[in-house]
């Protein structure tokens, strides 16, 4: 009997130091991604449901934020390790030391697509930039759309650039359909939503395509320890962007039941063309934190090669 219990006993030792170590195994190739209702994270779910993740050793958990406050919470609390945000967010939640870093493009404006645009209200009359004079524009306050609504319009010599703040895109949405915003800055596709119910399109982020952009942001400290499985995360998003970028009319379908597109825009609406590997500059970055220092939501400058790095692009 004795001889039987300690059988028993070794044998249940070894179960648990071998799930230890499957359990470490996985955890050491765990990425918990946040993942806004955005267009951007398309590439994340496509490598999921194709397997690139897998393919690389990876497990991704996708983690839904309902908005760009809850993903900063879940970032700030280590419950996320990669997100997708943009040179404003990633500023300001750097404002007191660096947290997180930008890595790569996830979305940017082109020639053909733009990526935000300011709209108006199909009774607002309004139809080109100089009836914006003096007109607030539902934004959100000091975010990307904050920010590229006034470059924009700075550009076209306005006496007076006023901004209305309205967070939730789809409340801003829904505002200026019912005609209680003249104009708001929407990104896509809920800027061709709009135009499809009968708003114009004033002016778009394709004029100036260097002031948009979102990014791949990583905890500083989950790059700063897992540096080759940022690198494969990476490869696996940019599997995923040829492949989207290739089957556009088919990957529009998926994002469509992962309710990345509006339900009126299902068969309508063509998916932009995703950036291949590639980081903001310099220049663009210096150019943020101006604004925000002029907004005082900065007190100091951030530099730029502690924040954004192209090291994990690198083969």
């Amino acid at each position: 009997m004795r001889i039987r219990f300690y059988l028993s006993l070794i044998l249940c030792l070894l179960v648990f130091s071998l799930s230890e170590i499957v359990y470490a195994k996985e955890s050491s190739n765990r990425v918990r991604f946040g993942a806004l209702p955005i267009l951007d994270v398309l590439p994340v779910y496509v490598a999921l449901e194709k397997g690139h993740f897998y393919a690389n050793g990876l497990k991704v958990e996708i983690i839904p934020c309902a908005s760009a406050a809850e993903r900063d919470q879940l970032l700030m609390a280590g419950s996320l390790d990669l997100t997708i945000s943009d040179l404003i967010s990633i500023a300001l939640f750097n404002r007191e030391k660096v947290n997180v870093i930008g890595v790569r493009y996830a979305m940017v404006p082109t020639e053909r697509f733009f990526q935000f645009a300011i709209v108006s209200s199909k009774n607002s009359n309004i139809r080109k930039v100089e009836d914006l004079d003096g007109i607030p524009i539902g934004v959100s306050h000091m975010t990307i759309a904050h920010y590229v609504t006034e470059k924009l319009l700075m550009k076209h010599n306005l006496r007076e650039i006023k901004t209305a703040p309205v967070p939730r895109i789809p409340d801003r949405l829904s505002a200026l359909m019912r005609g209680d915003l003249k104009a708001a800055c929407l990104p896509d596709p809920f800027a061709s939503l709009a135009l499809i119910q009968g708003a114009t399109c004033v002016l778009d982020d394709r004029k100036d395509r260097s002031l948009s952009g979102s990014l791949y942001a990583v905890a500083k400290t989950f790059a700063d320890k897992n540096p080759e499985i940022v690198i494969k995360f990476l490869s696996s998003i940019d599997k995923a962007i040829e492949l989207i970028n290739r089957e556009k009319e088919k990957i529009g379908f998926f994002a469509a039941e992962k309710k990345l597109i509006p339900t009126p825009l299902i068969g309508r609406y063509v998916l932009p063309d995703f950036p291949m590997a590639r980081v903001p500059d310099e220049r663009i970055w210096k150019d943020v934190i101006f604004w925000l220092r002029e907004k005082e939501a900065l007190k100091n400058g951030i530099d730029y090669s502690q924040v954004i790095t192209k090291r994990f692009l690198e083969k």
